[in-house]
């Protein structure tokens, strides 16, 4: 089976972790958030995966080359943004199926633990000519929601109200008749949600929704990039690309963590990262190079490459870009970001994003 994974975003609520690096590209629980998909593609069945690419395109064949994972790969880059249906149709012209194949549609920034054969399955038994994965969330007036009737066929696409008809949701993994793809126009922006879906659905063909409420996460946000690798790393989802066995840490190569130290909660420390006595990290992400002193406390946060905290500064649900400095004593909270190369002395003073 073949598969095509949307990665054109540039992944501005990441920022400024996406300054340099695109959003799929992030590591995540050790390895580059690609891995994961990869790794979880094959296992499933999928042996060649075009890239839909376009934000810093040249980074992804740069990252996997031409197989990574046990899965074939292939690049189509967009000029412009053609949105979701656009994407998936010009990343089309590198599949080699048939008209009457499945090909599975994954997004770039989706971490699921979905039946993907159980999806991939009643899309065949009910020949559709889309299958959407659909998961059940508490709020559905948070989101789109995506009604189905008794025999699973999806009848709407809704936008947000305060009264939503269903709590399902398009929770982004599609399994597309080949056919249908070609359907869509060529080098046209195109929304799968708000034109494609419908448009078959008012054409009588089958839309099927494939439901399934397992582990579903969108890692666009500092918050749930966060969440996702500690998810991770406490195996609360499995990834054969994991580097490691699950855990309260993962600690990569180099990795120095003193016995003075609490590191836990699922934390990643990346390589040649170093965490003092008397340091606590608690469900953060330390990337490579990092420093954390002793006595600073770190939780819920990401630390860009290089990036230092000082002696007893304190740093709870924060973004540090790549070499941002943070002297001692520091307090920065709910859900502050420093761009890259910023330093700040050694202070009392606390720093809030809702200051």
């Amino acid at each position: 089976m073949e598969a095509i994974l949307l990665v054109g975003g540039q992944g501005t609520r990441l920022r400024p972790l996406t300054i340099s690096t695109p959003k799929p590209l992030l590591p995540t629980a050790g390895v580059a958030f690609l891995a994961h998909q990869l790794a979880r593609a094959r296992s499933v069945g999928v042996t060649r995966i075009v890239f839909a690419t376009s934000y810093r395109a040249e980074m992804f064949e740069a990252a996997f080359g031409t197989h990574a994972h046990g899965v074939d790969l292939a690049y189509v880059t967009e000029d412009e943004p053609l949105g979701t249906g656009g994407a998936i149709r010009n990343a089309a012209t590198a599949l080699t199926c048939g008209p009457d194949e499945p090909v599975l549609i994954l997004n770039g920034d989706i971490l699921s633990g979905h039946d993907v054969r159980a999806q991939v399955d009643l899309h065949e038994k009910a020949g559709a000519a889309v299958t959407l994965h659909l998961t059940e969330v508490d709020d559905p007036s948070r989101f789109g929601c995506v009604p189905t009737d008794g025999e699973g066929r999806v009848t709407a696409f809704l936008e947000k109200t305060p009264n939503p008809v269903t709590n399902q949701i398009n929770a982004g993994c599609y399994v597309f008749r080949r056919s249908a793809i070609d359907s869509i126009a060529p080098g046209e922006v195109v929304s799968v949600e708000r034109e494609t879906f419908p448009g078959l659905i008012a054409s009588g063909a089958p839309v099927m929704g494939y439901v399934e409420s397992a582990y579903w996460l969108d890692v666009g946000t500092p918050e749930a990039f966060v969440q996702g690798s500690r998810d991770l790393v406490l195996g609360a989802i499995a990834s054969p690309a994991m580097p490691g066995e699950p855990g309260e840490r993962l600690c990569l190569e180099g990795a120095i963590v003193s016995p003075g130290a609490v590191v836990r909660g699922g934390t990643t420390v990346g390589r040649g990262a170093e965490i003092e006595a008397g340091a606590t990290v608690l469900g953060s992400v330390l990337q490579d190079g990092a420093f954390v002193a002793e006595g600073a406390t770190v939780r819920d946060s990401v630390l860009g490459r290089g990036a230092r905290v000082g002696a007893g500064a304190v740093l709870d649900g924060v973004v540090l870009g790549d070499g941002v400095s943070v002297g001692p004593g520091n307090e920065l909270k709910n859900g502050l970001r420093l761009w890259p190369g910023i330093t700040l002395p050694p202070t009392a003073v606390r720093f809030s994003a809702d200051a």
